[in-house]
C-alpha cells in the first residue's frame, strides 16, 4: 500500500487506498508519521471515499530537506501532493501541524480543497496555552526514527530541535486569513487542549462556513483517546457539507 514516489525532485513516502469516491488527504502531526495514525481515522472514511496519505519532509519514512519542517514548506509541499497526485480537489483530514497545514492550503488555494478536517489546531503560535519545553528524545524514539526515516539515526536530535523553535514562533495566521477559508470546515479540539478555548472558538468563528466540535474527556491526543467518537463526528460532518439548518440560527443567522 505504500511506497515511495518523487514528488518535484524529492522521494516522499506516499499511501493510498481503494478508490471508493471523493479524494480525501490525511496529514499526520508534527515530527509523527502516516502510520501512527492512519488506523484512528480511516473507519470515517476508506469505506466511501478514495483516500491517499504521506509522510511530509523531514518526517516519517520521508527524508529530510533544508527548511522542511517550516510551515510554508509543507503547505507548499501538500499543495504540490495535491496537484500531482490526487489531481483533484479533496477533503483535508489533518491533526495538529497536519491540522495547521490544512487551513494553510485552503486559504492559499480553495480550488484544491473541498473541505477541511482540522483536529487539535492552532492558528498562531501565541494560542493562549501553556509554554512547549525541549523535550529530552527517548531511546524508543531514536529506534523509531532509525528504522523508519533514511536519515542519519541521530538526526532526530536536531529535528526537534527546529521543531520547537518553529513551534514557538509559527504559525502566524491571522482571524482575517481564516476568514478566506471557503469550504466547509470542521473545528475539533479536545476539551483539554493545548490552546486557550478563546483561541480554539475564535478559529470557528472566523471561518464562514465553520462547524465546532468539542470532543469531551480528552487531550491533544483526541483521535486516539476516543477514536469512535471523533471517526463518528468526522462521518457525519463529510455525510452533507450543505450549511446545516437549525431551529435557532445566531451565529449562523448573521452569515450572508
Amino acid at each position: 500500500m505504500g511506497d515511495y514516489i518523487n514528488l518535484r525532485g524529492h522521494e516522499i513516502w506516499n499511501l493510498e487506498w481503494p478508490n471508493n469516491g471523493q479524494a480525501v488527504v490525511l496529514l499526520h502531526g508534527g515530527l509523527s508519521a502516516t502510520e501512527d495514525w492512519d488506523r484512528y481515522l480511516l473507519p470515517a472514511v476508506e469505506s466511501s471515499f478514495h483516500v491517499f496519505a504521506y509522510d511530509r519532509t523531514g518526517q516519517g519514512r520521508t527524508g529530510d530537506q533544508v527548511g522542511s519542517l517550516h510551515f510554508a514548506f509543507q503547505t507548499k509541499e501538500a499543495i504540490a501532493y495535491l496537484e500531482d497526485t490526487v489531481k483533484e480537489p479533496a477533503h483535508l483530514i489533518g491533526w495538529s501541524d497536519g491540522a495547521i497545514i490544512s487551513l494553510m492550503v485552503a486559504i492559499q488555494r480553495p480550488d484544491l480543497v473541498r473541505s477541511v478536517v482540522a483536529i487539535g489546531a492552532n492558528y498562531h503560535y501565541e494560542s493562549g496555552g501553556e509554554p512547549i519545553d525541549l523535550w529530552e528524545v527517548s531511546e524508543e524514539d531514536r529506534l523509531e526514527h532509525a528504522e523508519r526515516s533514511p536519515d542519519a539515526p541521530d538526526a532526530l536530535d536536531s529535528k526537534v530541535e527546529r521543531m520547537w523553535k518553529i513551534w514557538n514562533t509559527e504559525p502566524t495566521l491571522s482571524t482575517q486569513d481564516l476568514a478566506k477559508i471557503s469550504c466547509p470546515t470542521l473545528i475539533m479540539a479536545s476539551d483539554d487542549e493545548n490552546f486557550s478555548f478563546s483561541h480554539i472558538t475564535s478559529m470557528y468563528e472566523a471561518i464562514p462556513q465553520g462547524q465546532l466540535a468539542i470532543v469531551p474527556g480528552t487531550s491533544h491526543f483526541l483521535i486516539k483517546e476516543k477514536p469512535e467518537l471523533v471517526q463518528a463526528v468526522i462521518k457525519d460532518f463529510l455525510s452533507d457539507l450543505t450549511p446545516p439548518i437549525t431551529r435557532v440560527p445566531v451565529r449562523r443567522a448573521r452569515i450572508t
